[in-house]
């Protein structure tokens, strides 16, 4: 199975922890890489396996085919995790990764009736049931870049290099549609606990929304509120690593 798991070009495995008794699936937010969770993996190694998702048309993968339909990116993804699920899994999503992070886990949790994640890790983003008008997608580029700063603020850190989003531009797009014309099917749930974390001014996400997650699992639910806009967890690194260290430490056997 070991060289099966290294064959994926979804997933980037920055500090492989061969004798983890847990592993943690990251998705990245709409444009985002792979590379936005290394920080996570480095804090974390040797305790739990990281694994993070590169999502088409970017960095490495700029050249393949980009995705458009959360559905079909759920699907792809949900494929590439099987050979990952020897030990208990958790999957921590932000903005567009945490509605990706929950509708591979209702795919997971229905082809096995054994499996159910130790936890779901919900960041940055409203429920699935909470919809906004929105069509950042549909702008020019320059209109899905001021997007992209107005959630970012001034952290240079999310933002990166102006010129190299450009050059994406079009992987931007597609995840912006993606998660712009999502719609979640009625009362969908999971079995695995939510957890949601939420920044108290994030202009995309307001505390009520945040907390309408709690309908969409049959788990335990909690919610995190930090200081912060939409990347809040840019400041707050360390907090948040100690709570899913936490919550790992107390889910794995």
């Amino acid at each position: 199975m070991g060289a099966q798991q290294e064959d994926s070009v979804w997933i980037r495995r920055f500090h492989p922890a061969p004798d983890s008794r847990v592993r943690l699936v990251c998705l990245p937010h709409a444009g985002g890489s792979a590379s936005f969770f290394f920080p996570v993996s480095q804090a974390l190694s040797p305790t739990v396996d990281v694994l993070s998702l590169q999502y088409p048309g970017r960095q490495d993968r700029r050249l393949d085919p980009r995705i458009e339909n959360i559905g079909e990116y759920a699907d792809a993804i949900a494929a590439e995790l099987k050979p990952w699920l020897d030990l208990p899994i958790a999957f921590f999503g932000h903005s567009m990764g945490a509605v990706l992070a929950f509708e591979v886990t209702r795919r997971l949790e229905a082809a096995d009736p054994e499996f159910t994640p130790v936890a779901l890790f919900a960041s940055g983003r409203r429920a699935p049931s909470r919809y906004r008008d929105e069509n950042v997608h549909r702008r020019d580029d320059d209109g899905i870049v001021r997007e992209m700063k107005v959630l970012s603020g001034t952290d240079a850190r999310v933002l990166g290099n102006e010129e190299i989003l450009r050059m994406v531009m079009p992987a931007i797009r597609g995840d912006y549609k993606a998660i712009e014309t999502y719609r979640s099917e009625p009362d969908a749930a999971v079995r695995a606990p939510i957890t949601v974390l939420t920044g108290d001014s994030d202009p995309r996400t307001s505390r009520d929304e945040a907390e309408a997650w709690r309908s969409h699992t049959t788990g335990a639910f909690d919610i995190r509120v930090f200081p912060g806009g939409h990347f809040f967890l840019a400041n707050h690194q360390a907090e948040i690593t100690s709570l899913v260290s936490g919550t790992l430490s107390v889910s794995r056997p």
